[in-house]
């Protein structure tokens, strides 16, 4: 099954953050023998956002989308989730028992009875309007929760806060919770050399026929002008079912000899 990644902020596109989910989710993703196999930013524009969801709602893939699921004029995540499903928003029952034990937690932390009744109260509750029949994504940090939907065969998207503090635990629940079964599945295998001075139209051919005649092997070249340490080269290398990839990688070796590379195994 293959996994995607929705990152929404202006502040993530305007620079003024850095985007720390991507590598996060990566690495969470192969600690579990998984992979990301796509990645899209969004601004904060309900249209886009909209369109994104729409498509992503459409396919097979499980989702994970990190941000925009607030109460403020800039947070749209829930009503675009909403819009693209074509289904009202309304308060989850799950959500409101959570956001009203955090409410009750910041008015005794402050000497206080929670008023429940209060706008401001009244207002953090929006944070628990998913679109209708969605599930819930339980918060370890503040126990407002994020929301998911499913679609197509087998796919679901999850919707999860942009403060990594929140989203990465929440993040680690689905998966573990949801797709254990998935967890180290299939097993992989990568090797790779750095070959020098060589260019990758010369080396095409090479990757092609390994490619034709190990389907369960992907080639990869990754080329680098070099620095003031290395020469120029291209780490050049094999990836997928192990048994394929052995044999891949000893093809690609002999394939380079009879250019007469300079290589090294990476």
């Amino acid at each position: 099954m293959a996994f995607g990644l929705i990152i929404i902020g202006d502040e993530i596109l305007s620079g003024k953050r850095t985007d720390k989910h991507f590598p996060k989710v990566v690495e969470m993703l192969n600690a579990r023998g998984l992979q990301l196999s796509w990645a899209e930013y969004a601004g904060d524009d309900r249209s886009r956002i909209t369109s994104i969801l729409q498509r992503v709602f459409e396919g097979d893939d499980i989702v994970f989308s990190c941000g925009g699921i607030g109460a403020t004029p800039d947070d749209h995540t829930r009503q675009c989730a909403a819009a693209a499903l074509r289904l009202p928003l309304a308060l989850h029952p799950e959500a409101k028992l959570k956001i009203e034990e955090r409410i009750a937690d910041v008015a005794r932390e402050a000497g206080k009875e929670p008023d429940y009744n209060a706008s401001d109260n009244a207002h953090r509750l929006k944070m628990g309007e998913f679109p209708q029949g969605s599930d819930i994504i339980p918060n370890p940090y503040n126990k407002i929760p994020g929301f998911s939907v499913g679609h197509g065969v087998g796919g679901a998207t999850y919707f999860v806060p942009g403060f990594p503090v929140m989203a990465w635990p929440m993040i680690e629940w689905v998966l573990d919770t949801k797709y254990s079964h998935l967890f180290q599945t299939v097993p992989r295998l990568e090797k790779a050399v750095l070959v020098f001075e060589q260019a990758e139209s010369t080396l095409t051919p090479l990757m092609e026929a390994i490619e034709a005649q190990y389907p369960l092997v992907k080639v990869f070249s990754l080329p680098s002008v070099g620095d003031a340490n290395t020469r120029r080269h291209i780490e050049l290398g094999v990836k997928g079912a192990p048994d394929q990839v052995e044999a891949a990688y000893t093809k690609m070796l002999v394939g380079l000899d009879g250019f007469n590379a300079e290589y090294q195994p990476v």
